[in-house]
């Protein structure tokens, strides 16, 4: 069984990308073949930056390596180090309706968001298809809100197949278990579009201030809590995230009795978010301390990647004509 997914470079990572991905990514390396890639071709839409660019996707190689992502198991690499995957993403346009990617929720977003209508956001979804589809991937982990890229692609291999024959296989999504709500500091889904993040290794007094600025309300702290809030705070949420059980249902007790303030959960929080990631930050620090070590991973997954993209993409060029 073949895994795959990607992270895209926009910025540090956080604890969004921990919870909602990575953390599965961790189990899932030891269950199956695994690939995983820095998506820098995909940050082009939004980061327009060069030593930005390259500064954010070898932070993530370096993140995912800290967190635990074993290159012994996983072909970890960099897309762009795959030039295979922007000529397949070619030959799966030339087969794509433009209907299908109008009606891609992700573009809609995008641009509400505030990024211009570009063609390359526009075509995302056929570049995605090319990333899933140039490894033979039986299985892509994604969130429930992400299942409609999953579709297109497979909806893209199947017209690739009706038109030229049986080329590429269809994935499967592999809905991921027990998937985290990340709130970000304003209450909202964390993502550094909306500047609410908290990221993963963040300056200790940086995360600390960040958690002092989590959304609550005017409850004095004598009053007994709404239970509703125990599932709408991005406080409580964090904080059930990272804390040992018994300490949060401690923190849960006390707040439905009355007795709790904000302010010290919110410190405590900031205290096992930076106890969370300490290891992780040490084998960071060691890995900066030798870019060499990093590069070699590099080195090894793209090549290893190339390997096996090469021979699907003889196979989708063979099919169409061009090879």
């Amino acid at each position: 069984m073949r895994v795959l997914s990607g992270i895209q470079p926009s910025g540090p990572l956080h604890l969004g990308n921990y919870f909602g991905a990575i953390r599965q990514y961790l189990e899932l390396q030891r269950e199956a073949q695994v690939f995983y890639f820095v998506a820098n071709y995909h940050a082009l839409t939004s980061v327009r930056d060069a030593d930005t660019l390259r500064s954010y996707t070898d932070d993530v190689v370096v993140t995912l390596l800290s967190l635990g992502i074993d290159p012994e198991h996983v072909t970890l690499f960099v897309q762009s180090d795959v030039p295979e995957t922007t000529e397949l993403a070619w030959l799966l346009t030339t087969v794509t309706p433009m209907g299908w990617l109008e009606k891609c929720v992700s573009y809609k977003d995008k641009i509400q968001q505030g990024l211009p209508s570009e063609h390359g956001l526009f075509a995302y979804p056929v570049l995605q298809a090319a990333d899933i589809l140039l490894y033979d991937a039986d299985l892509v982990p994604v969130g429930q809100d992400q299942k409609q890229h999953l579709e297109i692609t497979r909806d893209v291999a199947e017209r690739f197949n009706n038109t030229y024959g049986e080329t590429f296989k269809l994935p499967e999504p592999y809905i991921l278990p027990q998937v985290a709500v990340v709130p970000g500091t304003d209450g909202r889904k964390m993502s550094k579009s909306y500047g609410n993040t908290i990221e993963l290794f963040d300056d200790p007094k940086a995360i600390t201030k960040k958690c002092k600025r989590l959304v609550t309300d005017s409850r004095p702290p004598e009053e007994p809590g709404d239970p509703s809030k125990l599932d709408e705070f991005p406080l409580f949420l964090l904080f059930r995230l990272v804390a040992p059980a018994e300490e949060w249902e401690a923190v849960k007790r006390q707040y439905l009795e009355g007795g709790l303030g904000y302010g010290p959960v919110k410190a405590r929080l900031a205290e096992l978010i930076i106890e969370h990631f300490a290891e992780a930050r040490e084998r960071r620090a060691e890995l900066l301390a030798h870019p060499e070590r990093v590069a070699e991973v590099k080195a090894s997954g793209a090549d290893r990647a190339r390997k096996a993209a090469r021979q699907v993409l003889d196979r989708a060029r063979a099919a169409c004509g061009v090879g």
